[in-house]
């Protein structure tokens, strides 16, 4: 299908971006890499009467040591984290997770920030970012603020994020020397997962464990967590993945085998991890 009618504006810098998502509220969407909001406004699923174009802010795509934490820019290709240096080596989990990230060609022109801020509950990323409880920041014209990844994601498609808001940065903490699992199960290579899920172990028991398509959103296990830190086995941990989530059925998938699956998976997540 074609797109409806819409106005176009490339923003030349994130202040502009800003205040043109002020002036026009939730009319306008941003546009980075496209991967997300192309095919919703193709099929009319969104229908935006300004699209603002930031692909072009260089200024936000970096990753940088921030000390405790590893900072990314919003508009910081998927293939820059996937290849990173730094991030294998202070954030492994979120390197291995954004290789699963569609294809090469999607991973060449996706950003980190799209794949966040677009709040899909299948999505990889997600998963990665609340196993190792990163932090997103917003800027707005009001100044700029932290969003725990857990009070980002606050729908289906729906995110803390104001009208007049942009992810600028993703924060990940520092997780030197943890060990960290990633599992997806899908019908075929490059789909989205089924079923996701992100485990990290920190030294001093510390775990954190991410579920995708599991919930309306990405979600936390907290019941694994909490079994885990208390000293059960990743297979005991695991028998309580599903617990407060509510799966969705559809043609990949009933309730139960979803179900099935967030145990499956997340005891191999908690095992990859050294549990």
């Amino acid at each position: 299908m074609i797109p409806a009618a819409f106005d176009y504006v490339r923003a030349g810098s994130a202040e502009e971006a800003i205040a043109t998502l002020a002036a026009h509220g939730d009319e306008a969407k941003l546009l980075a890499g496209g991967h997300s909001l192309i095919p919703l406004m193709r099929f009319r699923l969104a229908r935006p009467t300004v699209v603002v174009d930031i692909g072009r802010l260089e200024d936000l795509s970096y990753i940088r040591d921030g000390g405790d934490h590893v900072a990314i820019g919003a508009l910081t290709r998927h293939r820059a984290v996937e290849t990173s240096e730094l991030v294998a080596a202070r954030a492994g989990l979120l390197g291995e997770v954004t290789s699963h990230v569609g294809d090469p060609q999607v991973r060449h022109r996706g950003t980190i920030g799209g794949a966040v801020a677009h709040g899909d509950p299948a999505s990889d990323i997600p998963s990665a970012l609340i196993a190792l409880g990163a932090t997103l920041v917003a800027a707005g014209p009001q100044g700029t603020r932290e969003i725990a990844v857990d009070d980002f994601f606050s729908g289906f498609l729906e995110t803390d994020l104001g009208d007049d808001e942009m992810l600028t940065e993703v924060r990940v903490p520092a997780a030197d020397g943890a060990g960290w699992g990633f599992e997806k199960f899908n019908r075929r290579a490059q789909d989205w997962a089924i079923v996701g899920v992100s485990a990290v172990a920190r030294a001093g028991g510390e775990v954190g464990v991410g579920l995708v398509n599991m919930h309306s959103t990405p979600v936390r296990a907290a019941a694994v967590e909490s079994a885990a830190a208390s000293g059960a086995s990743a297979a005991e941990a695991a028998e309580l993945a599903a617990e407060g989530c509510e799966p969705t059925e559809d043609l990949n998938a009933t309730v139960e085998y979803r179900q099935h699956l967030a145990r499956v998976l997340t005891r191999r997540a908690l095992e990859a991890a050294g549990l």
